[in-house]
């Protein structure tokens, strides 16, 4: 299963920060392709982290950051509440008496660790606004 609320909430704020009105979770809703519901939990995590404000009512959400100096590693920490990029886990039960289960943990925590560091570099070199900049020349 995986998991799209940060695609959801980069839609999400790019059709915030294109908007001349403010948007309410219905318009943004119908662009995402799902419900005015799960957008309002989208717009609440970015709110919570200081990325948008909402006005209470039908009055829309409006970005609160600048598109330019919005990163993807700023959403990141907003919706997914961390403080570390986390993409893997880890499984828990491996058996001790058998060599790959003995070792498997601290082989994949550094590795995965890695990978992680560098997806977490790569989040903070893209904005909001370098997005948006990709949709306007499609």
């Amino acid at each position: 299963m995986t998991d799209t609320r940060f695609s959801s909430a980069i839609h999400t704020l790019i059709m915030i920060a294109g908007s001349k009105v403010p948007l309410t979770s219905e318009q943004i809703a119908n662009s995402v392709g799902t419900n005015a519901s799960y957008i309002r939990k989208l717009t609440a995590l970015l709110n919570k982290g200081d990325i948008i404000k909402g006005r209470p009512g039908t009055g829309g959400f409006s970005l609160c950051v600048a598109p330019d100096s919005l990163t993807l590693y700023a959403i990141y920490q907003a919706i997914y509440d961390t403080s570390r990029i986390h993409i893997f886990d880890i499984h828990q039960n491996s058996n001790d008496k058998c060599i790959v289960g003995k070792h498997i943990k601290p082989v994949l925590t550094k590795a995965f660790c890695s990978i992680e560091e560098k997806a977490e570099e790569e989040l903070k070199k893209q904005t909001l606004s370098g997005l948006m900049d990709m949709i306007t020349k499609k």
